[in-house]
């Protein structure tokens, strides 16, 4: 009689299982709800245990359609996207988007089948080094060599992606790992003794912030994503308002904090407000709270903050001094440093004039378009549109270029989880595919992508997922007729000399759209942006949007390359 056992909390007798079984029991175990995934022949053997599974599976018409997509729900839902693709080209498929995910902090859990173990090094049909690929752009990556070894591997690549600061992990599946079989009756513990991240903070460097701060009269708080991955934003705010301090968000670290607060002083780096890069600039004690002091942000260095006291809290220690010399590192989790300082009541700055200061420059200085002009359709005034009439609560997913610094300064955020964006890799293609994953991750929530007409060629076939799973997107292109930011980079400091930036040769956004059974309009007046954003905002539908803005408009301000922070051009009209 055949003993019985429990796996992955499915009771059932003790028999043979092949190694897919393990890999989808598995999934089941860490309570996945969606794959994101790419069949091939080194995977078939994972898909027909798929075929049986009630996991939900996504197939995108490209591999890195389906990796952004997961990128998209991971950040949506605080969840892992779990990626699956078959070896070779659909493994190196994958890269861009490992790579977007590391330098983004996104918790991914990456399948890549991979040729028999006796052909490996071979140079197989279909055989790529993905271990080796892949090892500078993954925070773990493995191979399988003993299918005993698949829940435990499983179970801690979702903690390893999931924990500390979070991130990409790759487990590279051979064909006959996948095949074989075995008898497995014992639960996986994770056990990674290497690994630990530090959660709590050092209680003497909670001592020393609180009373740097408490004698600064120029004190700031510089917010990132880290904010976001550790759900800390109630308590940023406690912290915020309980010492008065001003915050300035990263372009990631955006709905962190209320824009709408009086203590938010604005988006700073390449293209914030004239108010939040002077604040950095002026500042005589910069908190830094999960974010990673990125040249973006920063500008040049030698101009960064030059009078002021640098803290840093940031769960990951090789971020703390990398950049930005830092005269108070703690290294620890952001909520539970929060939790700390907001115990610590420590006395608040006299910084009265400083907050005044603050708010004068963002009076003075603030966002700009020609509003007069009434003849072009301005990319800023469709933003305005969309933020009134979605009350400012949609899911904003962005591709990278023009179009992102815009939605960035046009559409202001007042909650966590509604914003979603490239930012350390800039990865043009990402929109539209991460789009999916935001809408799969909140089918409730009206998601809108806004893209340029460049970044939303580069992956136009996922549009078959969107019309394949009737995913209600509203799909923005702000299109200029060109590869914006190029443009504007070649316009400002070459001296015009427009190589290959301009791109007159279109498709018809609104028969491609018909092509795949989706509505599209295309857009060239503010009255016509008036009565087909009243249509279509609100409805269950997906809808392309192509607004044809007026292709000379620049993003301002801005800080040029090799510039500081107090450099900017652009601040007033």
């Amino acid at each position: 009689m055949l003993q019985e056992t429990t796996f992955a909390g499915i009771k059932a007798d003790k028999q043979p299982v092949s190694g897919a079984d393990l890999l989808l029991k598995s999934l089941e175990k860490e309570k996945v709800e969606v794959i994101f995934g790419y069949p091939g022949g080194a995977v078939l053997p994972i898909y027909d245990k798929i075929y049986d599974s009630k996991i939900r599976h996504i197939l995108p018409r490209h591999e890195q359609g389906g990796i952004h997509a997961a990128e998209g729900y991971a950040r949506i839902s605080g969840k892992p996207g779990v990626v699956i693709a078959t070896s070779g080209p659909g493994a190196t498929n994958l890269v861009t988007g490992l790579a977007d995910a590391m330098m983004d902090s996104l918790p991914l859990v990456v399948f890549t089948g991979q040729v028999a173990t006796s052909v490996i090094g071979s140079d197989a049909f279909q055989e790529a080094d993905i271990l080796g690929i892949t090892t500078p752009i993954t925070k773990y990556n493995c191979q399988v060599r003993n299918i005993n070894d698949i829940p435990r591997i499983i179970k801690e690549a979702f903690y390893i992606a999931t924990t500390g600061r979070p991130g990409p992990v790759l487990i590279d599946f051979p064909k006959d790992i996948a095949t074989g079989v075995v008898e497995v009756d014992e639960e996986p513990e994770v056990s990674l003794p290497g690994y630990q991240p530090t959660l709590q903070p050092n209680y003497l460097q909670i001592r020393k912030l609180t009373e740097a701060i408490s004698s600064a009269k120029k004190p700031l708080i510089l917010a990132g994503a880290g904010i976001l991955h550790s759900k800390a934003t109630a308590e940023l705010k406690e912290y915020a308002e309980q010492q008065n301090i001003p915050v300035v968000h990263t372009l990631l670290g955006l709905g962190g904090f209320p824009q709408d607060h009086e203590l938010f002083a604005g988006f700073g780096g390449m293209h914030g407000c004239y108010a939040a890069n002077m604040a950095m600039y002026e500042c005589d004690l910069l908190l830094n709270i999960g974010a990673r002091f990125d040249d973006r942000l920063t500008g040049n260095l030698e101009h960064f903050a030059p009078n002021a006291v640098v803290a840093h809290i940031d769960i990951d220690p090789a971020e703390i001094g990398k950049n930005v010399p830092t005269k108070i590192p703690v290294v620890a989790d952001a909520k539970e440093a929060l939790k700390q300082l907001i115990a610590q009541e420590g006395k608040q700055p006299e910084n009265k004039e400083w907050l005044e200061t603050i708010q004068n420059w963002n009076k003075e200085y603030p966002y700009h378009y020609n509003k007069e002009d009434q003849e072009n359709l301005k990319p800023q005034k469709v933003l305005e549109m969309i933020h009134e009439k979605t009350n400012g609560e949609a899911i904003v997913v962005t591709d990278v270029g023009q179009h992102q610094m815009w939605a960035a300064q046009y559409y202001p955020l007042n909650k966590a989880d509604k914003w979603v964006t490239s930012g350390g890799l800039g990865t043009m293609g990402f929109g539209l595919p991460a789009s999916i994953g935001a809408q799969i991750a909140a089918p409730d929530s009206t998601v809108v992508l806004v893209s340029g007409d460049g970044g939303f060629q580069m992956c136009t076939q996922e549009l078959q997922v969107i019309r394949e799973h009737n995913l209600p997107i509203k799909m923005v292109i702000l299109n200029n007729m060109a590869l914006g930011m190029v443009r504007q980079w070649q316009e400002l400091f070459y001296k015009e000399r427009y190589a290959h930036s301009l791109i007159p040769g279109q498709p018809d956004f609104v028969k491609l759209a018909d092509a795949y059974g989706i509505k599209g309009y295309q857009i060239n007046t503010n009255e016509e942006a008036e009565a087909v954003l009243n249509e279509v905002l609100h409805n269950d539908e997906p809808v392309v949007l192509d607004f044809r803005i007026d292709p000379k408009e620049l993003v301002y301000p801005m800080i040029a390359s090799g510039k500081g922070l107090h450099e900017m051009v652009g601040v007033k009209p």
